[in-house]
């Protein structure tokens, strides 16, 4: 076991379910290479987003804060510039840090701790997509069924010009760091956005899988009114009955999705190959994760924004076999863990001088035995699709949800891990249900939260619209490189830009 601190690769998919991968389960999708990473490496089984939404979510793994404590509340959440993140902390631990690709951050810092990022970011960095919980209406930037009903091949898309952007900067990152003159291990996260909707990919991708052998949903589309509240307001806006879900189009649309994390898994295979052509890969620890995940028609209801295990469970793998035995975790964990988690690995400082909410996952890494009890997830969606703080806790085999204009859900996961039977109001369970619900109100002020959420919504759409008139500045993210630096520059000494250039680097021998 090495005790050098290691180089850290973090790769994110976007919206990928972790029940759609092949090592969770009996899914259809092909991940050779993620597959190859979990057989050597530690695969948690129980890990969580801790918001089902994109700007959020990633803000609290950055952070190891709930979205209640660090203000990120919705996709366009502004991340305070002095709110700690872990690449902050690994910074302070002597790590160089890169970001290639979405990060979704909002507002005018846009390194919130990275030295560099690579790419720009695929979402927009202002204010734009505020939602406002006291106007009952759908916004037209909110997703819809189109993405559902448009699902298919495709030659080319925005997605898929992203990401081979960031592909195609990670690697050369790669490279870039295996030639470095600089001492110090790095830290490189690389964000890709599929499999996220619309659900496109090319045809090399899509003829890796028999259409006719694509499954449908577990769960059926169910008639409105036998959803819950939450997952009518998301029907609504989603605008999921705009269109017919018909056999067809889902399967299309289901298709396409697996089709799309194909895709992610051969960048994956990039980035480790990349890594072992430069002689980087024994001492480069490697995660991967997703953001949320996607309710792929389950119910009825795609996207996130739910709590429902399709939108909610992530991947979460971490290969390292010189450090971690294989081994398969089953405590519930979550992005939150990751600040910690991380800190430690790096040997860092673990005095945070901002109060944390997850806990390192060292310990289970380094093969200690879980107690499902000790480790609770706590989630909150306060953004877009609901109207009052929603609010979920997972401990052990059971998962609660509350929020106060609905009726509460308890589910037991191990005997029901499809959530079909709302176990909240059965007499049998009524102590559970008090427990959890007195937790809550514990934990949380919700009245206050919702009016803090609230206020920021009305603040945030108010600088939006001002800044429309005018001359606008955006915050978008632009990459820089100096080109009198690059390639040949005649400032620039030939014999030494060869060698430095090269890898492995070649010797200067003696005229003969």
């Amino acid at each position: 076991m090495t005790t050098q601190p290691p180089n850290i690769v973090l790769i994110m998919a976007d919206q990928l379910s972790a029940a759609a991968l092949p090592f969770y389960g009996e899914a259809l999708s092909r991940a050779p290479h993620l597959s190859a990473l979990a057989e050597k490496g530690v695969v948690f089984d129980n890990a969580y987003c801790n918001s089902p939404l994109c700007c959020p979510s990633r803000a609290s793994m950055l952070t190891g804060q709930l979205p209640s404590k660090n203000g990120a509340f919705d996709n366009a959440g502004l991340l305070a510039a002095d709110t700690p993140t872990f690449a902050h902390y690994l910074r302070r631990a002597g790590y160089a840090t890169s970001l290639a690709g979405k990060m979704h951050f909002v507002g005018p810092d846009q390194l919130h701790g990275f030295e560099e990022r690579l790419t720009t970011d695929i979402y927009p960095s202002d204010f734009g997509w505020t939602p406002d919980w006291t106007r009952r209406e759908r916004f037209p930037w909110y997703h819809n069924l189109l993405s559902v009903v448009q699902a298919g091949v495709c030659e080319t898309s925005n997605q898929l010009d992203y990401d081979e952007e960031v592909a195609f900067r990670a690697v050369r990152k790669v490279y870039d760091l295996a030639r470095s003159p600089d001492p110090r291990p790095f830290f490189l996260g690389v964000s890709f956005t599929h499999p996220h909707d619309p659900f496109a990919i090319t045809q090399e991708y899509w003829d890796r899988y028999d259409h006719d052998e694509i499954d449908l949903p577990t769960i059926p589309p169910l008639p409105y009114g036998d959803l819950d509240p939450h997952s009518q307001r998301l029907y609504e806006a989603c605008a999921l009955g705009e269109y017919e879900q018909t056999e067809a189009r889902v399967r299309r649309a289901r298709h396409a999705y697996y089709g799309m994390i194909s895709y992610v898994d051969d960048k994956v295979g990039q980035l480790v190959e990349a890594l072992e052509r430069t002689g980087q890969s024994e001492n480069t620890l490697l995660i991967f994760t997703a953001d949320h995940g996607e309710m792929l028609g389950e119910r009825g209801l795609w996207y996130k924004m739910s709590f429902y295990e399709p939108s909610a469970r992530i991947p979460l793998l971490v290969h390292a076999p010189g450090r971690f035995a294989p081994s398969r975790v089953s405590a519930c964990v979550s992005l939150v863990d990751m600040l910690p988690t991380l800190t430690e690995l790096a040997g860092g400082v673990t005095d945070y001088v901002s109060p944390l909410e997850g806990r390192s996952l060292l310990p289970l890494l380094e093969g200690a035995e879980d107690e499902p009890s000790e480790r609770t997830v706590y989630g909150e969606m306060l953004g877009e699709g609901a109207v009052a703080p929603l609010l979920m806790i997972r401990r052990g085999r059971y998962k609660y949800v509350y929020s106060p204009p609905d009726p509460e859900q308890l589910f037991d996961l191990e005997a029901d891990p499809h959530e079909r039977t709302n176990l909240a109001g059965q007499t049998e369970h009524e102590a559970l249900r008090q427990s959890f619900a007195q937790e809550v109100n514990e934990r949380w002020d919700v009245a206050a939260l919702h009016e803090e959420v609230i206020d920021s919504q009305q603040r945030r759409r108010f600088i939006f619209e001002t800044l429309a008139q005018g001359v606008n500045t955006h915050w978008d993210f632009q990459p820089f490189k100096d080109a009198s630096e690059r390639f040949m520059r005649g400032h620039l000494d030939l014999d030494r830009l060869e060698q430095t250039s090269r890898h492995p680097t070649p010797d200067i021998p003696e005229p003969d």
